[in-house]
Formats: C-alpha cells, sequence, structure tokens
C-alpha cells in the first residue's frame, strides 16, 4: 500500500488516487447516497425508538406547565398586530420553534461530533463512490426528519388543546421544518469545528439565550430597545414570529424574507459542512 492512500498516524483506508481526486473536484450534493445514510439511521433507532420518540414529550411538558399553568396567572398578553390573546396561544408557537432548534441542535452537534470522532463513520462512508457534501445533505436530512415527526405531533397537540385560530397553521409544519433546516446545517458546521467534548459548552451557551430571549415567553416590548435590536437579528427569532403568525392568523409580506433569512442560513451551513467534511477527512 502506498503512503499516499494513508494518512500519518491512521489507518483509515482511502479511495483510490483517482477517484479520490474526483471526489475532491466534485462536490455537487446528490441524492442517492444521502438517502442511503438516512436509511442507516432509521435501522439503527429501530432499537432506540424510546429516544427517537422521547423529543416529543420535551416541548409538550414546557407546554403544559409554562403555557397552561403558568398562563393561568398571566392570563392575556399582547400578540401580533397588538391584540390580546391568552398567553397559552402566545407560547405554543414559540415552543414549536425550539423543540425545531433543540431537536435539529443535538442531533447535528453532539451524534455527529461521536460520528466523526469516535464511530469513524464518516471515515468509512467516505471509502466509498459517496461525496462529502453528500454526507452533509444525508446528516442534515435526517435531522429534518427527525424534527418533522415531533413538530407533526406537537401541531396535533396544539390542535387537540385548541391553541391554533387560523387555517394558515397548515404551514406550521413546514416552517418548523424550515428552522430546523437552519440550525442543523449551522450546528453541523460548527461541529466540524470542534475537538473535544467541552467545546460543547458553547452550543449551551449560544442556544440556551436563543431560548430565553427570543419572545418564546415575553412579548419583545418587555426588552430594552438595545436588546430588541438584537433579538430581531436572531435565527430562532424569525422562526417564532413566522409560527406565531401563521398560527394566530396574522399573515404578511413581512413574513417572506424571514422564511428568506432561514433558508439561505441553511443553504450557507449545507455548503460549508460539506467542505468541512471533506477538508478533514478526504487527506
Amino acid at each position: 500500500m502506498s503512503s499516499g492512500s494513508m494518512s500519518s498516524g491512521s489507518l483509515r483506508m482511502l479511495p483510490p488516487a483517482g477517484r479520490l481526486a474526483r471526489l475532491r473536484r466534485d462536490g455537487s450534493p446528490g441524492r442517492r447516497g444521502s438517502f442511503r445514510l438516512i436509511e442507516r439511521h432509521a435501522r439503527v433507532y429501530r432499537h432506540a425508538w424510546l429516544v427517537f420518540a422521547s423529543g416529543v414529550f420535551e416541548p409538550l411538558f414546557y407546554l403544559l406547565s409554562v403555557g397552561l399553568g403558568l398562563g393561568v396567572l398571566v392570563g392575556k398578553v399582547p400578540g401580533p398586530g397588538g391584540q390580546l390573546i391568552p398567553y397559552r396561544e402566545f407560547v405554543a408557537p414559540g415552543l414549536l420553534a425550539v423543540s425545531s432548534m433543540n431537536g435539529a441542535m443535538y442531533d447535528s452537534t453532539f451524534n455527529i461530533f461521536f460520528r466523526l470522532k469516535y464511530a469513524k463513520l464518516y471515515d468509512a462512508i467516505l471509502a466509498t463512490p459517496m461525496r462529502p457534501a453528500q454526507v452533509a445533505l444525508g446528516e442534515i436530512g435526517w435531522a429534518l426528519l427527525r424534527g418533522t415527526i415531533y413538530a407533526v405531533a406537537f401541531t396535533l397537540v396544539m390542535l387537540g388543546l385548541g391553541l391554533v385560530r387560523s387555517w394558515w397553521a397548515v404551514l406550521a409544519v413546514p416552517v418548523a421544518v424550515l428552522i430546523g433546516f437552519a440550525f442543523a446545517a449551522v450546528g453541523m458546521t460548527g461541529t466540524t469545528y470542534m475537538k473535544s467534548w467541552q467545546d460543547f459548552d458553547y452550543v449551551i451557551l449560544a442556544s440556551l439565550p436563543l431560548f430565553l430571549f427570543s419572545a418564546t415567553f415575553y412579548p419583545l416590548s418587555v426588552y430594552p430597545r438595545v436588546v430588541q435590536v438584537i433579538v430581531e437579528w436572531t435565527p430562532l427569532y424569525q422562526g417564532v414570529v413566522l409560527l406565531r403568525d401563521l398560527t394566530l392568523g396574522v399573515v404578511g409580506p413581512g413574513l417572506l424574507w424571514r422564511a428568506a433569512y432561514l433558508g439561505v442560513l441553511g443553504l450557507a451551513g449545507l455548503a460549508a459542512s460539506g467542505r468541512r467534511i471533506g477538508k478533514l477527512l478526504l487527506v
């Protein structure tokens, strides 16, 4: 075996030189390999379905405790357009956005880091005709599939509790998937730069303020103007506004640029994560 087929200090097998050059040159995502990776994850989780399903309950517990419990004490709060709405109707779409963010972030950070650094899954995958962009697309696709199941379950709970006022809510699940796409792509890109488990403190440092200050529990107007400006440019806030306006039926052209913001963020993260996977492993 030639020394060029093996990285220093590693026993990882690489594709033949001709194929390796072609993989480096062609970074466009393909579908078939991505589907194979999603299928692989689905087969693994057949034996851990309880872990898979547990993500449905976290936002539900928040809704029952904060939205329905604390909501009795809070009463009504200003909603979109200044109208007063019950607190539970204000909180529910915010928690749906948070569940999309958390599901995507955790699946695209902790799980991918383990596969990258310890399971060496991607080393084996890239020894096949699959390309780095396909790996990134497959991982993000799996995170979105998982997030879609959570979003559908939570939306059905909202419908059952009477927390939806408008037929525009049929777009809530696609918007939740869009939120998950943005955070999964950014999360995977960030994971490729992490060196140890301690680096995940930065994930908590980023996600916790977003969870608390993105108008999830309180109207944006309660914050000082400086904080409002910062919050208005965060990705989770865009998702919260989208879902809250759709479920309450307050729809306007301003929602389009919020959706575009999340879409562009997701596409940028997808491209960056594909390049990073290739840089790390195709050496």
